[in-house]
């Protein structure tokens, strides 16, 4: 068991705070982390993902157009080189993820409601899109909802689909995923509709591939699916809420992770600003709600769990600080340490492998 971790982080730009992408070192045993170094300079870094083979970053640059670049990480420094650069293909990208081979990255643009695949070259580098599609409709909430706003795209368990959690139309588009190509192609079923007004934000899976679990940002849900692998159709078991019963103020949600043992799964609240815990069913892929951690947070738009499982790293946009929490093996309930730094809008974090 190794004894450190590295993080990065994502942030929006803050005078005096924030410049682009940090690094630190995560200490597993303590729960500490160093005091962040600058990796990269980057103009609204604000969601990252890694390379499988934890050689490569990809950033997104949250403004209009949209770019998504990629960067060579120094095994040595940690520090973060520029490859290059590609198009989004969109307005305002929010959201990446990396095929498990990783040969394609896939971008969802909140600002346009589009989505982009863009294939990734041998040498970590972004090579041109291969598709892009705009997605169309509206829903429920005048305020939110006028227009598509594509929130996140996540790949299937076994990367033959693409699943686009779009908070403007309250639906989970599926697309096929043309391997060889790496273009995004229309999928039967096409869509899963989700109840109006709710508000799909992040969506994940569990470790065994069984079940997908996604957050409602404006409804404060989560809805657990069974993964159909014959033809990619997610099928609801349960919606359960991410607040107290009785919480009668304003609050949003933002993130969904699952624990690496997939016993626990955890959902942040910004408003109630807590991460709520949850006791998965391993036969069924239900949830039962465990508590919530409230304990120094303050909208945390992202949080994640270190590969070991041990510690739970939450970012705090509004207060310009990431503070960790130790996870409970047994319970699943998330533990105070003393680790805490402060980074401008911090709002992705990422583990180095």
């Amino acid at each position: 068991m190794p004894d450190s971790t590295d993080v990065y982080f994502g942030t929006y730009n803050k005078p005096g705070l924030s410049e682009g992408i940090y690094h630190s070192v995560l200490d597993l045993n303590t729960g500490n982390l160093s005091s962040p170094g600058l990796a990269a300079t980057v103009t609204d870094p604000t969601f990252l993902e890694m390379h499988p083979n934890s050689k490569f970053l990809y950033a997104v640059t949250e403004r209009n157009p949209g770019m998504v670049s990629a960067f060579a990480i120094d095994r040595d420094t940690k520090k973060l080189s520029l490859m290059n650069s590609s198009s989004s293909c969109g307005k305002g990208p929010c959201h990446l993820s990396v095929s498990a081979d990783g040969r394609l990255l896939l971008v969802a643009n909140y600002g346009s409601g589009s989505v982009a695949s863009i294939p990734i070259n041998g040498d970590g580098s972004l090579a041109e899109p291969a598709s892009s599609i705009q997605h169309t409709g509206s829903s429920v909430n005048p305020k939110r909802q006028k227009e598509p706003h594509a929130h996140s795209i996540n790949f299937s368990p076994d990367n033959r689909f693409a699943y686009v959690a779009d908070l403007g139309i309250d639906k989970i588009m599926i697309y096929k995923i043309e391997s060889e190509s790496g273009r995004l192609l229309q999928n039967d079923p096409p869509e899963i509709k989700i109840k109006p007004g709710a508000g799909p934000r992040h969506l994940t899976f569990s470790p065994d591939g069984k079940f997908a679990y996604l957050i409602n940002e404006l409804d404060e849900t989560i809805v657990a699916f069974v993964y159909e692998p014959a033809n990619g159709n997610l099928s609801e078991i349960q919606t359960i809420s991410t607040l107290p019963e009785g919480f009668s103020g304003t609050s949003i949600c933002a993130e969904v992770r699952v624990h690496p043992n997939g016993k626990f799964l955890y959902g942040s609240n910004r408003g109630h600003d807590s991460i709520a815990i949850y006791k998965i069913d391993a036969v069924k892929g239900t949830l039962t709600l465990l508590g919530f951690q409230n304990s120094g947070i303050r909208n945390p738009r992202n949080f994640n769990i270190d590969p070991t499982g041990q510690l739970c790293i939450v970012a705090n946009q509004d207060s310009d600080s990431v503070i960790v929490f130790r996870i409970n093996q047994e319970t699943g309930l998330l533990v105070v340490t003393e680790g805490k730094i402060t980074i401008g809008k911090p709002v992705c974090v990422r583990f180095l492998k």
